[in-house]
C-alpha cells in the first residue's frame, strides 16, 4: 500500500524536524544533570570566636545565676569526713570494698533480701575520697554516671567465673574471700564464710551496677542473666550510706582486709 504524494514529500521536513528535536532534548538533559555546587554565604556577625575574652552578656548572666548557685550549693553540701583517703588501686582496694560493701546492704533493704556477694570493678569507679570533707560533689566524681543497682540471680557456673575473672585480677568480691594459685587461678572460694561448691544446684544474688551486669568491664558471662530492678541510682546509694553513717556519728572508713589472698 503506497502513501500519497503529499505525505511522501513532507518526510524530509519530519526528519528534520525530528532531528533537531532530539539534539534540543539531548541539550537539556545533559543540563540537567550538571554537578551542582552550593556555595555558603554567612553573615559576618555569626563568625565570632567564643573563648574567654568575650565579655559576659548581663542578661544571659542574670538568666543563669539561679540554676548556677542551686547547683553549687547541692554539690558544695558536705556529707561526711573521712580520716583517711580512700583510693582504688589494683588487686583488692579501700574504695572498691566501700562501694561494694554498701551495695548489698542497699539492695537487700531495696529487695527485702540478704545478698550473698556484691561486685565493683576498678573501672566502675572515677575516682577516690581525699581525707577531709567528703561533699556531694565527691561523690559525683567518684560516680559521674547513671548507673541503676541491680541484682543478679547467678547459678554456680557463673559465679565461678566471676571468681575466675576476679583472681587475674586480684580483685575483692564483697561477702566472699578466695586465694590466688601462683598461675592466677581462684581456689578455697568461700562466700558468707562457706565453701563454695561450683555444682550445688542453688543461685547467688550479687549486688552490681546496671553497667557490669550488662557486660561492661569484660563482665561479658553476665550477660545471660536477667537484671533484677531496685529503682535506686548507684550515687544515690553512695550519698544516702554517706549521710547515714554521719547521722550515727560514724567517719567514711574502709580498708584492705585480706578478702583476696594471693600465694
Amino acid at each position: 500500500m503506497g502513501f500519497p504524494l503529499t505525505n511522501l514529500s513532507m518526510q524530509p521536513a519530519l526528519r528534520r524536524a525530528t532531528t533537531w528535536l532530539a539534539a534540543a532534548l539531548l541539550t537539556t538533559s545533559a543540563c540537567q544533570r550538571a554537578a551542582y555546587a552550593p556555595t555558603a554565604h554567612f553573615a559576618p556577625t555569626t563568625s565570632q570566636v567564643v573563648g574567654k575574652t568575650q565579655a559576659e552578656d548581663p542578661a544571659v548572666a542574670a538568666l543563669i545565676a539561679p540554676y548556677h548557685d542551686k547547683v553549687t550549693a547541692q554539690m558544695t553540701e558536705v556529707l561526711g569526713t573521712a580520716p583517711q583517703p580512700l583510693t582504688k588501686a589494683p588487686g583488692e582496694n579501700p574504695l572498691s570494698n566501700f562501694v561494694a560493701d554498701l551495695q548489698r546492704a542497699r539492695a537487700s533493704q531495696e529487695l527485702k533480701a540478704p545478698m550473698d556477694l556484691g561486685v565493683m570493678t576498678n573501672g566502675g569507679l572515677r575516682a577516690g575520697f581525699a581525707a577531709g570533707p567528703v561533699t556531694l560533689g565527691s561523690v559525683f566524681e567518684l560516680m559521674p554516671f547513671e548507673n541503676e543497682l541491680v541484682v543478679l540471680d547467678a547459678p554456680g557456673p557463673v559465679v565461678q567465673q566471676l571468681f575466675d575473672y576476679a583472681a587475674h585480677i586480684k580483685m575483692a568480691v564483697s561477702g566472699a574471700t578466695y586465694s590466688v594459685t601462683f598461675d592466677g587461678m581462684p581456689k578455697d572460694i568461700r562466700i558468707g564464710g562457706k565453701p563454695f561448691d561450683v555444682n550445688e544446684n542453688r543461685t547467688y544474688t550479687i549486688a552490681i551496677s546496671d553497667y557490669l551486669a550488662t557486660g561492661g568491664d569484660n563482665l561479658s558471662f553476665f550477660k545471660t542473666l536477667t537484671p533484677r530492678h531496685t529503682n535506686v541510682l548507684l550515687r544515690t546509694a553512695i550519698a544516702d550510706h554517706i549521710r547515714a553513717l554521719t547521722k550515727a556519728g560514724q567517719p567514711i572508713t574502709a580498708r584492705v582486709e585480706g578478702r583476696v589472698k594471693a600465694n
